[in-house]
């Protein structure tokens, strides 16, 4: 029981006195790169998910009957 008690005795003060947290426009400016960054990519994969259907449907058309 020693142990456990230790280990979050020793977690609060690491968490308390060694983390350097950020500050509010930091953490601001890390979510827009973030979102940012989370359109760019979520645009390009639906891009590449239509160029491919529209690749796909045009070979699978030369084959139709």
């Amino acid at each position: 029981m020693n142990k456990v008690r230790n280990y979050f005795r020793e977690s609060y003060h690491e968490l308390v006195h060694k983390v350097s947290w950020p500050t509010w426009s930091e953490l601001q400016s890390s979510t827009v790169v973030v979102l940012s960054a989370t359109i760019v990519i979520t645009l390009l994969v639906w891009g590449m998910d239509q160029v491919s259907s529209l690749v796909l449907n045009q070979y699978y058309s030369l084959f139709a009957k």
